[in-house]
């Protein structure tokens, strides 16, 4: 059997179990194929009547040609197995992110559209950034927070397009904080609430440098019952005063997490640098829940970590 044959065969089968799962959890936007066969080193989502490819960096050797020839083989055996039109898969090179490279726009243009999840609504765009707008490994931990937020005062740092926000919103949060360096990505967080009916007299999008947002809502005694925390693995952005480098880094983002949580306050903190270690002064303040909050449909049981504070 050839290789394209046997991803062929992988996909169907995997796109037939996953549809099935989805449907039983409740989201239109999950993983079907990451990487399983060698020759084709991709992770395939499905966002709704859409499909998301990401093509990861292997180091090969390529032509142009030989390279481009490759791709419109995969879009068209993803196209295939999922009934969609080739144009309607989107094929992205992953490389590793650097300073504003994550929030660059890629050159090409499409519409966003609304995926369903777990009850909620997001807006996503497959095209436009090097991310959709939902990161799909998160799914268990945004139920979490949706499920814990009722009563409580949530805030949300490094918070991209603010899923766990809208969570915390339409699970009956009395007020949330969505912090982010992007405009780009607080005004996306804004339609995300508009577009799940959130009321935005109770709940504040902040542009903000975290470490300095931090800094002022200790001095001021700010205090917050749920907090999320979920790091890039680095930036160097010019708009931030300080490099971020999550290893270095997290120890004392975490207790000034730590500092603004009131007594029985949770913060999680994740993120998805590979190889990552938690600094041993913090492990006998939390328990490391990575194994429950990667979902079903990764294969890739190490997408990133996850942690459970409780003050």
């Amino acid at each position: 059997m050839s290789a394209l044959q046997d991803f062929h065969n992988r996909l169907a089968k995997s796109a037939k179990h996953q549809a099935k799962w989805a449907k039983r959890v409740g989201t239109e936007a999950y993983r079907i194929y990451d990487r399983d066969i060698p020759q084709y080193p991709v992770a395939v989502d499905v966002y709704g009547t859409r499909a998301h490819v990401a093509e990861y960096d292997t180091g090969w050797q390529q032509s142009d040609e030989e390279h481009a020839a490759w791709v419109a083989e995969v879009r068209a055996t993803v196209a295939e197995v999922l009934g969609m039109e080739p144009k309607t898969i989107a094929f992205k090179l992953r490389r590793r992110q650097k300073g504003d490279f994550q929030y660059s726009r890629t050159g090409f243009h499409s519409k966003d559209f609304a995926v369903h999840e777990q009850g909620r609504k997001f807006w996503v765009n497959l095209d436009e950034y090097l991310d959709t707008g939902l990161f799909l490994d998160h799914r268990p931990t945004r139920k979490r927070v949706g499920e814990e937020a009722a009563g409580k005062r949530f805030l949300n740092l490094f918070a991209y397009t603010g899923s766990f926000s809208v969570y915390a919103a339409t699970g009956g949060a009395s007020s949330s904080v969505t912090v982010d360096l992007s405009n780009t990505y607080l005004d996306w967080a804004k339609r995300n609430f508009e577009l799940n009916g959130v009321d935005l007299q109770r709940h504040q999008l902040v542009r903000a440098d975290v470490f300095r947002y931090l800094e002022t809502a200790i001095d001021e005694g700010q205090l917050f019952d749920l907090i999320v925390m979920d790091p890039p693995s680095f930036s160097n952005s010019a708009k931030m005063q300080d490099i971020l480098d999550v290893q270095r880094d997290h120890v004392a983002l975490v207790h000034s997490c730590l500092k603004l949580l009131m007594p029985g306050g949770v913060l999680y903190f994740s993120n998805n640098l590979r190889g990552f270690t938690l600094d041993a002064s913090l492990a006998p303040l939390c328990r490391d829940i990575s194994a429950q909050s990667v979902p079903e449909d990764f294969r890739n049981r190490k997408i990133h970590q996850c942690f459970r504070f409780q003050v």
